[in-house]
């Protein structure tokens, strides 16, 4: 089995279970190669290693994919990923982490499993996101894997967001912004915005308004079949998308259409674990005294 270690940043965290992951990964026999941010601390340690380049290229060349880090950072492997159907084994040196499903504390454990082939694949869908003017960052990489985000840049006055959905009127979100999220985004801004938990098998978008001024608004759940088109209007000459950890500026009134993307990106879960003991761990759901007695 081949192997890419990627990481986001060379923290001192990162760099300690980097050399354990290393170390376990060959004493099975397998092959690994390091993310290039990783080098220099390699090389001081005076350890060898093969080493990608993740700004370079995609990870087809790769059997699994180890994203170390928290979730943003394996939201940050997604471009490297893309439609290689290589799967990605997030492993958590973060804090929350609902993505990833090795906790550092159990990393030789959960390893073991994997190995032994005891874990399952999740499939997760994508939001496509197009523009009605080039958008250099969209055209390199216009997906997002937890949620779109429309909101106001240098300026404390509201957004105006017309929307509709297969072309047909849903509403003007008086606004500071709006949240279109998938169902691996419902646990995230989302869900900090007051929207829905969804199963990551759900087949729907979730849009949320932030902070609405016509307060009758409420968060929305779509089939993931319906194409949503966005303008944003406002005091200011532009606004901000986000796709996930990626942030661009755009020119108000630009023509934004999300639908659902082509391809779907696979995680892999480790035996024993799963998204309702994630939910309980992480929201610290049933941690009430109440239910000791």
């Amino acid at each position: 089995m081949k192997i890419a270690l990627f990481c986001a940043y060379n923290q001192s965290v990162t760099e300690e279970y980097a050399h354990t992951i290393h170390r376990l990964v060959q004493d099975k026999g397998h092959t690994i190669s390091i993310d290039l941010r990783l080098q220099k601390n390699f090389d001081s340690a005076g350890r060898a290693a093969d080493y990608f380049d993740s700004s370079q290229g995609q990870a087809s060349d790769f059997d699994v994919l180890f994203s170390l880090g928290g979730d943003g950072t394996l939201l940050r492997s997604i471009p490297f990923i893309y439609n290689s159907n290589v799967p990605i084994l997030g492993i958590n040196t973060g804090r929350l982490g609902f993505l990833t499903s090795l906790q550092k504390e159990s990393l030789e454990k959960g390893l073991d499993l994997f190995f032994e082939g005891h874990y399952k694949t999740i499939h997760r869908s994508l939001i496509q996101i197009q523009t009605d003017s080039q958008v250099e960052a969209i055209e390199d990489f216009g997906y997002a894997l937890n949620e779109v985000t429309l909101i106001r840049k240098n300026t404390t006055s509201m957004l105006n967001i017309e929307t509709q959905i297969n072309g047909r009127e849903l509403t003007t979100y008086w606004a500071d912004g709006l949240i279109v999220s998938t169902p691996t985004g419902s646990t995230g801004y989302s869900m900090s915005n007051g929207g829905p938990i969804l199963t990551p098998a759900t087949e729907n978008f979730i849009l949320s308004p932030i902070a609405p001024h016509n307060i009758n608004l409420r968060p929305l759940v779509l089939p993931d079949s319906d194409q949503i088109s966005i303008r944003v209007n406002g005091r200011g000459t532009h606004h901000l998308l986000s796709m996930d950890a990626r942030s661009i500026s755009l020119p108000m009134n630009t023509e934004i259409t999300l639908q659902k993307a082509p391809f779907q990106i696979q995680t892999i879960q480790i035996q024993g674990d799963n998204f309702f003991n994630t939910l309980r761990n992480k929201l610290f759901w049933g941690f009430d005294t109440r239910n000791e007695q």
